[in-house]
């Protein structure tokens, strides 16, 4: 099935996609409708936009290269409040991960008696009496 521009409709309830009209992809329409190889070929405005907001803005801590030359230098002696948060939780996630470990491998050998110097026989909590 095609729609009335020519495009291969492989659907019936994509066709009310086919009517729309918008900045970013006029430039891409062809004689038979849209031609996506007018990415490769073509510079689209929106290319343009990103591509300079790339070279003005690097990642934390990096340099920012517009043509080979070292433009600014960013986040010297300057820790943002977004990478303190974030590396707090990957620093708390790590213990906790550890802590895990930690656990798993002491329940397992005083489970399998392989763990000596804790006596089951005078644990605190044989002597309590039962929740219900």
């Amino acid at each position: 099935m095609r729609s009335p521009t020519g495009e291969v409709i492989f659907g019936g309830e994509t066709m009310r996609f086919w009517d729309l009209r918008a900045p970013w992809l006029e430039p891409l329409r062809g004689p038979n409708g849209l031609d996506l190889s007018r990415l490769k070929k073509d510079i689209q405005p929106w290319q343009e936009r990103r591509s300079a907001e790339y070279m003005t803005h690097a990642p934390l801590g990096s340099l920012n290269f517009v043509g080979g030359v070292a433009t600014e230098i960013n986040a010297v002696n300057y820790v943002s409040p977004r990478s303190w948060l974030a590396t707090s939780y990957f620093v708390l996630g790590f213990f906790l991960f550890v802590g895990h470990l930690w656990h798993v491998g002491r329940a397992r050998a005083v489970a399998t008696k392989f763990e000596k110097g804790i006596d089951q026989d005078f644990e605190p909590v044989l002597s309590m009496s039962p929740l219900n």
